[in-house]
């Protein structure tokens, strides 16, 4: 049988294919960004002249799996569904039936289970999502390991889209700050619940399950439980907007968090993680998501002030842009770098080794990034 130029060169390089003639490989991918120990099932589609799949990545074990412009690290395993402009660092994974659209970032070992729909979500190390779950415009954190993690229950649902076609409603669930350095209490939200966004959560939180949050959860070691009863019910009026000081401040650090975490993989995680061509691939396809993940809140931003008449917003959003323009200090994790050089053969083991010292430079660095727009909420 013959097979198109890519699925024989991919089989002459060793890739397993158990039955090449139902793979479909595009025009535009380049074999070459496909490591040798890679095993492609049958069914899969693979698209896009950005795509990178790393050492033994396993595609469709379970239901063929399409992929458009994703980066896969080391040992990932999309076990079936739909991917498209994301990015997948080493041992992370996902089930079947997923759906998973731009603007996504799995951390290491960070996992969902079947049907999992996502976009515009960044799950750091370790962060575990179960089935039937519906989880756009958030950021997790929290966890030390794969066997004390933050958890989503199945059936969760982060409501991100409001009555008045609103999408400035990024949850931010553990602090980037700290959840960075891989030393922070899990947080937990119990299936079958869910969160109106935007909300903030702090590490170590527990949401019942069957709950609803409407409310941040700055409290550690805080259970919540929700019950709204018929006496405090409220009137609502399509295209008013409550609360539009509170939005702005969490839509605000939102993005502040999004362009420390970009900062973090230009200066810090690209650099010393340079020796190997996967995995470079996937650190700037995870600053390309960074950068629309940035691009995208700033979109719903604009589109939510709409809603409001005031010209003080409008002010408020220049300043923004401006804040958004500048560039990161990047000497602190410049100067850490060059002293970790070859300390760990993973990014998990190297981030692990921090002195106290180290960890907080790198926490003062976070902090000192979002404080760049912490002037923007002064008001509020």
């Amino acid at each position: 049988m013959t097979f198109s130029t890519q699925l024989q060169q991919l089989l002459d390089k060793g890739v397993q294919l158990p039955h090449p003639a139902s793979v479909w490989i595009s025009e535009e991918v380049d074999p070459e960004r496909i490591h040798a120990s890679a095993v492609i099932h049958p069914g899969c589609r693979i698209q896009g002249e950005l795509t990178s799949i790393g050492p033994d990545v396993v595609l469709g074990a379970e239901a063929p799996v399409t992929l458009i412009h994703c980066q896969l690290g080391k040992g990932v395993q999309l076990k079936g569904g739909f991917f498209e402009g994301s990015v997948f660092l080493e041992g992370s994974s996902v089930g079947a039936s997923a759906h998973v659209r731009p603007g996504c970032l799995f951390e290491e070992e960070a996992s969902a289970a079947h049907a999992v729909g996502l976009k515009q979500t960044i799950l750091f190390p370790f962060v575990t999502l179960g089935s039937l779950i519906n989880f756009c415009d958030v950021m997790m954190s929290g966890g030390t390991s794969r066997k004390n993690h933050s958890e989503v229950g199945s059936s969760f649902i982060h409501f991100n889209f409001t009555p008045h076609n609103d999408k400035a409603t990024a949850s931010l669930i553990g602090d980037i700050s700290k959840g960075v350095l891989l030393n922070q209490p899990p947080i937990f939200l119990g299936g079958q619940g869910g969160i109106v966004g935007p909300v903030e959560m702090t590490f170590g939180v527990i949401q019942a399950a069957g709950s609803i949050c409407r409310q941040d959860l700055l409290e550690p070691g805080f259970l919540y439980q929700s019950a709204v009863p018929r006496e405090r019910w409220e009137a609502y009026r399509v295209g008013a907007v409550r609360d539009p000081e509170s939005k702005w401040a969490k839509n605000v650090k939102y993005i502040a968090s999004l362009s420390a975490l970009r900062s973090w993989y230009q200066y810090f995680r690209l650099p010393l993680m340079s020796d190997d061509p996967y995995t470079v691939a996937c650190l700037q396809g995870a600053i390309r998501v960074l950068d629309a993940a940035i691009a995208e809140r700033m979109k719903q931003v604009r589109k939510w002030l709409g809603l409001l008449p005031e010209a003080e917003w409008q002010g408020r959003w220049r300043a923004l842009e401006a804040v958004c323009q500048e560039i990161a200090d990047s000497t602190q994790l410049q100067s850490l770098v060059d002293a970790l050089e070859g300390s760990g053969e993973t990014y998990i083991q190297t981030v692990k080794q921090l002195t106290q010292t180290q960890q907080q430079h790198v926490q003062d660095f976070f902090e000192t990034e979002i404080q760049r727009f912490a002037v923007l909420t002064a008001s509020s």
